[in-house]
């Protein structure tokens, strides 16, 4: 089974099973063509995190997110009155782009069927033309004036179905399916990118691989092992906020609204420190501390709103999952960021760069400071679920920016504590804690001035019930892309069981 938010790229994740491949085949192909057909949100511009877990071994992490390139100088961004990372139109939020390398690992030691075939069906709708989805077309208008964007905006009027090509990024694809990493980052594109760094990348910052490996992250809530990446992935949320929230009399009910108080608090006890904790060298041991896990959990009033004091983002990112008839599973999330990214293209292949670097800090002395070759913090957050003897349970993942935790908690309370099934998991209306005026901004607001947002179709009683408990509710419009675009395939006894989330309004859970 293949999970994703475009149902062209699902069904090539399938034609890898069927053909015999491995659920990393299956992810690879899955995500080149949503590198093809969902621009808006990811691209081989983009970087790449991973969870996979083979069947009878240790889940392992994937970490394929780019570092800033050798001329990285924050003093300059701090003389031109930056106080933050440039959100948009600056190269200096571009580190190097990882998806390909991400590709390239996991397909490597994963991998069965041949590179050239994997990526094949995404160059081919690249050459010969794909449907455009209909979130896709409402985005083409934001990128209508940009020069290298033309592949997009061939239509006056963007439409969902209109086909469009683009012969940049099939090249591209075909020359990684002929010479691997070097086709890409030592040719077209890697020539590009310098040239429009302009200095902030050396040649040796494309020379070798982003991408490394890594033992997973675990912690257990509700009866199951959690594995995600360590830093600088914010994954390590998921697991706390599950780990605190296992421990708290949760209502059998998801409609009462001490569940969705219980599960927010939750939320803002594992995160509220996660601008001063996560940097690149972040111990993962230390973020999982039981011990203080648990004293931050008897912090939790179950009457009352937290309001805690100190420095506590809608991302556009896509997340896939993948199961293949040897339990063998991956959860993958690519992303460029913020929508388009940068809104910077590199030319020829007309490939959009992220904006990644936004995760970096730019006060003076901070761990996580702009710098060269350093990773920024990252918000994307992969999962994978095994049973206690070890053997895969689930894989799930979401877009989301700061929110991917607590849309990834809100999605395992009501698959392992209220026994929802994963469909109805993914699709029940979610919560959101809010502040700041990007969905990468969370966590920069103190004390009670994070705002709850509830989606439209959201249990009725959460309005009432949290405001009555001192949360700070807004209501939204239902089924919202602002609370993320979820997938959860879950391991029964015999079948597979998924869910993909309504909200992308184009995807598809398709197995075999």
């Amino acid at each position: 089974m293949v999970c994703a938010i475009d149902h062209l790229a699902a069904q090539a994740g399938v034609s890898m099973l069927r053909a015999g491949g491995s659920a990393a085949d299956a992810a690879v192909a899955t995500s080149a063509v949503l590198a093809v057909t969902s621009p808006h949100v990811c691209g081989m511009g983009g970087d790449l995190l991973a969870v996979y877990c083979a069947a009878g071994e240790t889940p392992v992490a994937l970490n394929a997110s780019g570092r800033a390139g050798s001329g990285a100088d924050p003093e300059r961004l701090r003389s031109e009155g930056n106080r933050a990372m440039p959100f948009r139109g600056d190269i200096r939020s571009v580190t190097v782009p990882g998806c390909v390398d991400g590709w390239i690992a996991l397909h490597e030691r994963f991998g069965r069927l041949s590179l050239r075939d994997v990526l094949e069906p995404a160059r081919e709708y690249a050459q010969n033309g794909f449907a455009a989805s209909p979130t896709l077309a409402a985005s083409v208008p934001f990128v209508a004036a940009l020069k290298e964007a033309s592949d997009l905006t061939t239509h006056s009027t963007p439409r969902p179905g209109m086909i469009l090509k683009r012969p940049g990024v099939a090249r591209a694809l075909g020359d990684i399916a002929a010479q691997g990493r070097s086709g890409f980052y030592l040719g077209e594109f890697g020539d590009g990118l310098m040239a429009l760094g302009a200095g902030e990348y050396a040649p040796s910052d494309l020379n070798e691989s982003v991408a490394n490996w890594s033992p997973a992250l675990k912690l257990s809530a509700w009866g199951h092992d959690l594995w995600t990446l360590g830093a600088n992935s914010q994954g390590y949320l998921t697991l706390t906020s599950a780990f605190i929230a296992a421990g708290l009399d949760l209502p059998e009910d998801p409609s009462h609204p001490q569940w969705a108080h219980l599960l927010i608090e939750a939320s803002r006890q594992a995160a509220f420190d996660r601008l001063a904790v996560l940097h690149e060298g972040a111990d993962g041991a230390a973020l999982l501390d039981e011990e203080e896990l648990t004293r931050r959990r008897s912090r939790i009033d179950p009457l009352h709103a937290g309001t805690i004091g100190g420095t506590f983002s809608s991302g556009d990112t896509i997340a896939l999952c993948a199961v293949d008839s040897d339990r063998n599973g991956v959860s993958l999330i690519q992303s460029n960021a913020s929508g388009f990214g940068s809104m910077l293209i590199v030319p020829g292949v007309r490939i959009f760069l992220h904006n990644r670097g936004i995760g970096f800090s730019l006060e003076p002395g901070h761990l996580a400071e702009y710098g060269p070759r350093k990773r920024p913090p990252h918000t994307l957050s992969p999962l994978a679920i095994t049973a206690p003897g070890g053997s895969l349970r689930a894989v799930a993942g979401t877009m989301g920016g700061d929110a991917q935790p607590q849309i990834l908690l809100q999605i395992l309370a009501r698959w392992l504590v209220a026994n929802e099934p994963p469909g109805d998991a993914v699709a029940a209306g979610r919560f959101e804690l809010t502040g700041g005026k990007s969905g990468f901004d969370t966590w920069n607001q103190r004390g009670n001035e994070l705002t709850i947002e509830i989606e439209g179709h959201a249990p009725s009683t959460w309005d009432s019930g949290l405001t009555e408990l001192g949360h700070r509710v807004k209501r939204t419009e239902p089924f919202s892309s602002g609370f993320g675009h979820a997938h959860l395939i879950s391991v029964e006894s015999d079948h597979l069981a998924g869910g993909t989330d309504p909200r992308s309004h184009f995807g598809a859970a398709a197995g075999i």
